[in-house]
């Protein structure tokens, strides 16, 4: 048997898991959401990316992202087993505007989302700031860290965002698993938090 197929772990769930829970990852164009998604899955990751093509130069704005040939289209999809038994989804939207209509079937059951940053474009979080706020979503930030993205203080990342002081925002690199890990754990303790408050 191929090495590498035997340490790929089984695509089923073990029968010990008891909660399903899905979270959104959310972010405008080429923020990362895909990278992060494939870093964290713990099977291969669906993804329905396509070729960019010149139909796209006119509305997709590749300014400081030159290097990039493909796009979401529809949406991401991993998973990451928890615990014995609790297993989360990851559904990760497409990022430009004309995609928002699939927003209403990718947040349906959803607990909340992880809204990925990048400090060099943060004008274009408002836009998906507000769809997630507008399906009711808890939701906690993480600024993606790009080689070339200045870096700023977090209280003036959270002035800029405007965001609420209950609403995490920590640092992560999509690249890596340690940090993605640690921001999708800063959005599941903000919602325990808010379902042992409205308890």
């Amino acid at each position: 048997m191929d090495s590498a197929l035997a340490s790929e772990p089984p695509p089923h769930l073990p029968d010990t898991v008891r909660t399903s829970v899905k979270i959104l990852i959310v972010g405008h164009f080429a923020v990362g959401k895909t990278t992060y998604i494939g870093t964290l899955s713990e099977i291969r990751p669906l993804r329905t990316e396509e070729r960019m093509t010149q139909a796209g130069v006119a509305v997709d704005d590749l300014a400081g992202i030159k290097d990039k040939t493909t796009t979401t289209v529809a949406m991401d999809f991993g998973r990451l087993t928890l615990t014995d038994d609790i297993v989360l989804y990851l559904f990760g939207t497409p990022g430009q505007e004309r995609f928002s209509r699939l927003w209403d079937d990718l947040a349906r059951g959803a607990l909340g989302a992880l809204i990925l940053v990048d400090t060099a474009r943060l004008e274009q979080s408002f836009a998906v700031m507000d769809i997630v706020e507008k399906q009711g979503l808890p939701y906690a930030v993480a600024v993606n860290r790009f080689d070339e993205s200045p870096s700023h203080p977090e209280a003036e990342v959270r002035e800029a965002l405007d965001l609420a002081p209950e609403t995490p925002l920590v640092t992560c690199d999509a690249r890596d698993r340690r940090s993605s890990t640690e921001a999708l754990i800063s959005l599941v303790d903000h919602l325990l938090t808010l379902d042992t408050e409205q308890q």
